[in-house]
């Protein structure tokens, strides 16, 4: 039997379809991905799993039984749910306050939230922090916080919204290590909502893939993955895939603007609506302005980096988002990280056609 399952299920705000007839289920015990870009409605979909809103249509069964949305049942269903939150909300106070909130709350015994409070601490690697004040912490350490907070009660469920969302690679690990040694331990269901390939690949065993609303396809990561590029084109956090209008320069190239103030030059000639995209292995990065023949150069910042061994991607705000990959060598030399500010470089011939 399923542990949470998804039934036709719409949400509309002011005349707006957030959702629209997403159908899944998930298992008692997986660890369940939904994968799309922002603004796909991921979060909507969590907060509905969460019972924090209510579907437009459509059934949320947990147990096999259908949700019933009266306010003692909410409350009852809610206890077994933990739910992390992209944005995150400590309170001015101790970690251990902090971390302990949801037993206090519940009327546990002092000695019990003690013991499951130092067993959470130690589960996001936190030991030693319990009297630290939450707001002094950094980013990372903060959202591990967020993570015990969620943990602490022991919930049969766990939802968890962008968990390492701008998050160095150390505390990336660090929750990812948590999540699977809870999942494999305390045999706890997950539902993670995520832009981020890599993670969806290394924690899940199924995943959807959420566009504009819509499940377009539920399957093992490699099964969506290899979907046809035109279908994936609308999700650009794949491999640099952008689409824009292109106008022909009269130099044999052609420039597309594809929004936010971004034009990537082309060594093709096309004009009107087009879809291109550039491999991150073709990208130049570089720490100062970059001084070549690439027809295309931008500026940006890294919001976001995945350890790959011997290779290191990184997400790149540029205007838009490019994924570039380097050696772990140049990484290093580099000493780049979250914020780090940086030069990116591309050749017109780089740039493909979808």
């Amino acid at each position: 039997m399923p542990t949470i399952e998804a039934q036709n299920l719409c949400k509309e705000y002011t005349g707006k379809k957030a959702l629209e007839d997403v159908n899944f289920r998930v298992e008692n015990g997986e660890i369940f991905v939904v994968i799309g870009p922002n603004g796909a409605g991921k979060t909507t979909l969590l907060r509905i799993l969460d019972l924090l809103d209510e579907p437009s249509s459509g059934t949320i069964l947990f147990d096999g039984t259908t949700v019933n949305y009266s306010a003692r049942n909410r409350q009852a269903l809610r206890r077994r749910i933990g739910m992390v939150f992209q944005q995150t909300v400590l309170f001015n106070t101790s970690v251990f306050n902090n971390a302990a909130y949801g037993l206090k709350v519940r009327g546990e015994n002092r000695k019990d939230i003690e013991k499951r409070v130092k067993e959470a601490l130690k589960t996001v690697q936190l030991e030693g922090f319990e009297s630290k004040n939450a707001l002094k912490l950094s980013g990372g350490e903060a959202q591990r916080v967020a993570l015990a907070q969620a943990l602490v009660t022991e919930p049969e469920v766990l939802l968890l919204d962008e968990p390492t969302a701008n998050l160095d690679p150390r505390n990336v690990s660090i929750v990812e290590e948590a999540l699977s040694w809870v999942n494999k331990e305390k045999k706890t269901t997950m539902v993670i909502a995520t832009h981020n390939v890599f993670q969806t690949e290394t924690l899940a065993k199924r995943a959807a893939l959420l566009l504009e609303g819509k499940i377009v396809k539920v399957g093992a990561p490699q099964e969506i993955f290899t979907l046809p590029s035109k279908l994936l084109a609308s999700y650009a956090r794949l491999e640099n895939v952008f689409s824009g209008v292109s106008k022909v320069t009269g130099e044999g190239t052609s420039l597309v603007d594809v929004g936010d103030g971004v034009q990537i030059e082309t060594a093709f000639e096309k004009t009107g609506n087009t879809t291109v995209f550039v491999r991150p292995e073709d990208i130049i990065l570089s720490l100062n302005p970059i001084v070549s023949s690439a027809r295309n150069s931008f500026e940006g910042r890294i919001v976001e980096i995945f350890d790959l061994g011997a290779i290191v991607k990184l997400r790149v705000k540029a205007g838009r988002d490019f994924t570039v990959q380097i050696t772990k060598r140049s990484f290093n030399d580099m000493q780049l990280n979250i914020d780090s500010k940086v030069f990116l470089a591309f050749k017109a011939s780089s740039v493909q056609t979808v």
